[in-house]
């Protein structure tokens, strides 16, 4: 599901750039926690289909008018009963009336409680037995409930009526089983409306007819194992066209669109970028896993979309929000997320994935992509990947969070595994047997990237998913006569979730003419770092490629007699505007006192701040423009470096 649309500004893109690994001072750190917080999210067995019973076929026969926010229909399900089953307990809400359960077509009592339907069994149903459950129900499904899950409304004065399940909602509109662990392996949907409409739905179109009555029927059929959210129809005046998609084994992909009369002139001259997008994600992931039937769009009146499977509902066509809603397809169709608080299964590929359509077809907007996503992650100090509350659905869309998080997640897992390791991990996870088709958790993602990469994520996964917040390094180099390039990097930790990052630090060096990046890696801050370098460099870039999730970063290059002895008293940036960064160097080590005293010598801030790693902020939004002495007082002796507030 994509909730927001992102709009990009073109930049240019730098030039790929050689990488040297330096790791003199190579430690180990072990988190007291991070057993703990690994057991979160390790690898796990392929869950079980709950309740006792593993849906089989849905076949579902509704009667709607996209003018009158009700429904009534029979929903019929073939369940395997995985224990001798002498109840089938269903989703299905209380606003909603049951006329009629049948059991292998005879009656069978049931009760319907709150939002709880239990049909009982006599007999029972003996172990690894097949039953037909058909219900027959009708009403008006509940308002206000996820994000609308049964919304009637208008397009240009006439009428519509969708369904958006996720992620708790398909139990407002039909008799289901909402359980992650189960997905259905086939669907019919069967809508029969009023003429002058089409359904939008799931599958292939294998039927459709005029009743003569003012009533119109249209068949969707789905061949594909599908989860309980993705089933979805909409209803209203649509017009159709298509575009296709020729993947290299010689498939061709029908990409179905139903758009508003109203809206199909100008949406023709953006659809055919999902056929481009489409076969993208063909080349990086394998073929479309539902191209024996059908993609598709359909236009509804909402602020983003919604990636039903082989047909997203979509609110408009902007060129991200196809290639979000496409991408789920593979992650989170394909592969569904097995449990909500690892949704960025889902929402982080989809928003990666789109970024990847900018980074391989238009690559002028990658640079802008990665720098929106940092910017919006980082304006907040706190926030984990992992949802942490499964029953607040803000919570568990937190674009911030689950979409551009879980994108920069995956970012930095392709940067620390490597190109080739990433992609073959993905694939392997897409191609696994016992997700393929099914649910995964994170610790199953995580197997297959170690699995491919040959290295240990379990401190990795600790920071970046189960962790909060991100580094702010600050790096200091200085360059002598001969060319040898001294640097120490430290760090700082936006919350107090995770100590230290560490990640593979990227460095390019420019001067001259000439550049090259240098790698180093990360492992305690203050880690100091020593290389030759071809050239004199009058510039040092911090991570250029933008690799790393950090903020607030500073880079300085000292005089190499300050740089050795480390005791120098730096501001920056310095002229000062809203925010500067006071550097301590390594001569205060305890306690400090800050004094900042005006050009007529009267004290304008004094305070005791913690110095984090040997820097401390300087709040000047307050300061009227003039130049300022910020003082330094511990034990250890006491300094002072002069600043101009602008």
């Amino acid at each position: 599901m994509r909730l927001l649309v992102w709009l990009s500004v073109a930049l240019s893109l730098g030039d790929a750039l050689g990488q040297v690994c330096f790791d003199p001072y190579g430690i180990e750190r072990i988190a007291a926690d991070e057993a703990e917080a690994h057991a979160r999210w390790a690898p796990q067995a392929r869950s079980a289909p709950s309740r006792g019973f593993d849906m089989g076929h849905h076949r579902l026969e509704l009667a709607v008018d996209p003018a009158i926010r009700a429904i009534s229909g029979t929903a019929v399900h073939r369940i395997t009963a995985t224990q001798a089953l002498a109840e089938v307990v269903l989703d299905l809400s209380g606003a909603l009336g049951v006329t009629q359960v049948l059991r292998d077509g005879a009656p069978a009592p049931f009760a319907h409680e709150g939002d709880s339907l239990r049909i009982t069994l006599s007999p029972p149903l003996p172990d690894g037995e097949e039953a037909v459950v058909s219900i027959s129900y009708g009403g008006v499904p509940p308002l206000q409930s996820g994000f609308g899950s049964f919304v009637q409304a208008e397009h240009a004065g006439s009428p519509i009526l969708w369904t958006l399940s996720q992620p708790y909602g398909a139990r407002d509109w039909w008799p289901c089983k909402q359980d992650l662990n189960d997905k259905a392996d086939s669907l019919d949907l069967i809508v029969t409306t009023t003429a002058g409409n089409r359904v939008a739905g799931n599958g292939l179109l294998i039927d459709e007819q005029d009743l003569g009555n003012g009533q119109v029927m249209f068949h969707w059929r789905h061949r594909h194992p599908i989860s309980h959210y993705l089933i979805a129809f909409a209803v209203t005046n649509y017009s159709a066209y298509s575009d296709f998609a020729a993947l290299p084994g010689g498939t061709t992909v029908e990409v179905l669109n139903y758009v508003f009369p109203e809206s199909a002139a100008d949406w023709q001259g953006s659809t055919p970028n999902a056929v481009a997008q489409l076969l993208l994600f063909s080349e990086l992931f394998g073929d479309y896993p539902f191209a024996d039937e059908k993609y598709g769009h359909a236009q509804f009146v909402w602020g983003g979309g919604m990636e039903h499977q082989t047909m997203s509902f979509m609110g408009s066509f902007h060129y991200e929000l196809m290639a979000h809603e496409l991408a789920h397809q593979w992650f989170g169709n394909l592969v569904t997320c097995g449990s909500w608080e690892d949704l960025w299964l889902n929402e982080g590929f989809a928003t990666y994935l789109s970024g990847l359509c900018y980074e391989f077809l238009v690559p002028e907007y990658w640079m802008p992509f990665k720098q929106g996503r940092r910017a919006f992650i980082t304006s907040q100090p706190g926030g984990s990947v992992l949802v942490t509350d499964t029953l607040s659905i803000p919570r568990m869309f937190d674009g911030r969070l689950t979409y551009a998080k879980g994108a920069y997640l995956l970012h930095m897992l392709r940067w620390v595994c490597g190109d080739e390791a990433f992609f073959a991990a993905l694939n392997n996870y897409l191609l696994d047997p016992d997700l393929r088709g099914g649910s995964a958790l994170t610790g199953q993602l995580v197997a297959h990237l170690e699995s491919a990469s040959g290295k240990d994520l379990t401190g990795f996964m600790h920071d970046w998913y189960a962790g909060e917040g991100f580094p702010s390094y600050q790096l200091t180099w200085a360059q002598d006569a001969g060319g040898s390039v001294s640097l120490a990097l430290d760090q700082t930790s936006s919350h107090p979730s995770v100590e230290f990052f560490e990640m593979p630090v990227p460095i390019r060096f420019t001067g001259g003419g000439s550049d090259t990046t240098i790698v180093l890696d990360h492992q305690y801050s203050g880690q100091t770092f020593s290389l030759p370098l071809p050239f004199q460099a009058d510039s040092a870039l911090l991570d250029p490629e933008l690799w790393i999730l950090s903020g607030q970063n500073l880079v300085l290059k000292v005089p190499v007699q300050a740089f050795r002895n480390r005791e120098m008293l730096l501001v920056h940036p310095n002229p000062v505007t809203d925010r500067a960064w006071l550097h301590l160097g390594n001569r205060y080590n305890g306690p400090v006192e800050l004094t900042i005293v005006d050009a007529l010598g009267r004290i304008v801030v004094r305070e005791q701040p913690t110095a984090h790693e040997q820097r401390i902020a300087i709040e000047a939004v307050d300061l009227a423009p003039g130049l300022y002495t910020a003082r330094v007082q511990s034990t250890d002796g006491r300094s002072e470096v002069r600043f101009l507030k602008q």
